[in-house]
């Protein structure tokens, strides 16, 4: 009788709330100050799409390149499924298009013109069913903005720590 109400008293595990995104670029946000961002659309092939459902892409070394008025997302690594159709020939590292209005096309491509932003891309994440990339207008930081923005985070960590033990 003690073990049956011990195991209704104990705590019951929440279901855990899966993730819409697929994967992120850190080392962006690191590297560049983040202007503004737009969402954009993917051309994928069928095997490309299983492979981001089982999580298996990587944005770390991508970039998005302007090409005769479109937009392609360069140096992305989706990995193939060792599971994937014979009769498909997968390039993991592929160019892929961007998907967007003309107006933000022609909005991108005239702020990295003129202006010497680059287009980063920030992250990979599902939307009603589709695959969005998060991508942004960026400026390159120097490095000593690199170095003032690791040392602002440390402060901020330590401030935390410091009102927590103050609050106890």
């Amino acid at each position: 009788m003690l073990y049956y109400e011990a195991a209704i008293m104990g705590k019951k595990k929440k279901p855990a709330i899966p993730s819409n995104t697929i994967a992120l670029n850190k080392k962006a946000r690191h590297d560049y100050h983040i202007e503004s961002d737009f969402e954009a659309g993917l051309a994928l092939e069928g095997w490309e799409v299983k492979s981001l459902r089982a999580g298996r892409a990587q944005l770390k070394e991508s970039y998005v390149i302007a090409r005769y008025g479109e937009l392609y997302l360069f140096g992305a690594h989706f990995s193939p499924l060792s599971s994937a159709s014979t009769h498909v020939n997968a390039d993991a590292t592929r160019t892929r298009k961007l998907l967007l209005n003309r107006r933000e096309i022609d909005q991108l491509i005239g702020a990295v013109d003129r202006s010497g932003y680059t287009i980063v891309p920030l992250s990979l994440y599902w939307s009603k069913g589709r695959v969005k990339l998060k991508i942004a207008l960026a400026k390159g930081k120097k490095q000593y903005d690199k170095r003032a923005a690791i040392k602002q985070r440390e402060w901020d960590r330590e401030k935390r720590r410091l009102l927590k033990v103050g609050n106890r």
